[in-house]
Formats: structure tokens, sequence, C-alpha cells
């Protein structure tokens, strides 16, 4: 499990392809203290296992499924990643639960200087848009953010000076590719409300849990 707290931002070394997965090596510093091979790092918000460590250098296998969902197959020598480790029992919790499982990716569309922030606007598919709310959660390229306002098909976020400056936003331009994650919590939730055997599109029979139950308890 992931904060979606920033540690550091490393380097891609590269990327060698064999078929349809991938591994790639990355120049890290801070996110190696006391890390071992089998740990975790979240890459760009993707949970990766550490399969090899050489100094400053750390490897990790990509399967299939992950070079399709996410942003990862677009990386290359010299690109910028945003790296965490896997949450500590005894950490401060900064952030929201994140899983490092993307759930697919967005496209930057605006990005507007506000103050001393800078909004983000991000097209997403209607499923990924589904679980999204205004004051919500929401991990972007493993970054923990708050939704400051959803639209059909969009939605954006406002970054502070510290966020940009910890991570690889500050680098992102109009109709760059983002990994994705939703509140695990609110996919939870949406799963328990409507499953029923394969059919995911009508409330459970019976179930107690109702869309005025949620509006009720403030969800």
């Amino acid at each position: 499990m992931f904060t979606g707290i920033i540690e550091e931002m490393g380097e891609v070394l590269g990327i060698k392809r064999t078929g349809s997965s991938a591994k790639i090596q990355i120049r890290a510093k801070r996110v190696l203290d006391g890390t071992k091979t089998g740990d975790s790092i979240a890459v760009n918000g993707v949970c990766l296992t550490v399969t090899e460590m050489r100094g400053p250098v750390f490897s990790a296998d990509v399967m299939p499924e992950t070079l399709v969902r996410s942003s990862l197959g677009h990386l290359k020598a010299q690109s910028r990643v945003n790296l965490e480790r896997a949450m500590a029992a005894d950490g401060r919790f900064g952030g929201h639960i994140v899983s490092g499982h993307i759930d697919g990716t967005g496209t930057i569309g605006q990005i507007t200087k506000e103050g001393n922030a800078v909004r983000y606007r991000i097209a997403a598919e209607p499923g990924i848009m589904r679980g999204i709310v205004e004051k919500g959660s929401i991990a972007i390229d493993g970054i923990s953010l708050t939704v400051t306002m959803v639209q059909a098909g969009q939605f954006e976020v406002s970054v502070i000076p510290h966020t940009l400056s910890e991570t690889t936003l500050a680098h992102k331009k109009q109709g760059e590719i983002v990994n994705l994650e939703n509140d695990v919590i609110g996919k939870y939730v949406e799963r328990l409300l409507f499953f029923e055997g394969l059919n995911t599109n009508t409330p459970k029979a019976g179930s107690a849990i109702t869309k005025e139950f949620l509006l009720r308890a403030g969800f």
C-alpha cells in the first residue's frame, strides 16, 4: 500500500522489451534506503517489485497487462518518474490509500496558472470518470491529489508549488498521458452496491446498501 506522497524523482536508464513484457532500470537514491530485492516501489503510481539492485540503480519487471493499462510503455531513457516506497506500518498517512494498481490513463488538456498553484484539466474514459468525485482523492502518476472539478469526460486538480517541485507534474505538457488510480474505497462501494453475479449494471437485490443510504452517510 502507498500514500501518494512522492519521495523522489528517479531517472529511467533503460527499458528492455522482451515480447509483450519489459524490464526497466531506474536510478534513484532515497527510495533505495533500506530497500531489498522483493520490495515494492511505485513508479509513476504503478506498483513494481524490485528484482535487482546495483548501487543507485534498481530493476523491475513490467508485465504485459501493466504496459497496456499504464503509461510505463511510453517511458524511455532519461525519462523522469515519481517514486514511492510501500508505506511502513509505523509511518504517517499523509495522502490517501493508493494500491499502485492503475485503473487506466488520462490525457492532460488545459494547464492554467492560478495564483501560486497550477490547474491541470485531464480527460478520461467513462469507466474512470464514474469513480471521480469533486473534493475526492485521485492518484495521478502516483501523486495523491484532490479533485477540484468534475465535468463530462474530464476533471481538474490544483497543484501547489511544493508538489510541482517534488514530482514530474511540472514537466508535463498538454496532450501527455498520465496514470490514474481511483479512490479504492469508492471502487469497493460501487462493487458491493452493483454486484449481482456478473451483472454490474443494477444494484444487488435485497442489498441494504442503496444510493440513498450512501448519501445519508455522506458519500
